[in-house]
């Protein structure tokens, strides 16, 4: 089995990417999404991080101002 990536992210951590398109709720452009970690977006006009909740329709709800790292997206995943 290959190990590398293993010693950047630990075991068991995938990441896998989507894009998607909707209206940012920080910089109010109509954008491309890429997703950081399931239902996390982050926003490839003003790098802002959004929350993508689905609710009859999909809305983006801002995370904070400063940009998240996957390091933080894994602490709360899984504890």
């Amino acid at each position: 089995m290959d190990k590398s990536g293993k010693d950047i992210f630990g075991k068991g951590f995938d990441i896998r990417t989507e894009v998607t398109n909707g209206q940012c709720p920080l910089c109010e452009a109509k954008t491309v999404f890429v997703s950081l970690y399931e239902n996390f977006y982050r926003c490839m006009k003003c790098g802002g991080d959004t929350e993508q909740k689905v609710n009859g329709v999909i809305s983006y709800i801002p995370l904070s101002g400063k940009p998240i790292s996957l390091n933080l997206i894994k602490e709360i995943y899984n504890g």
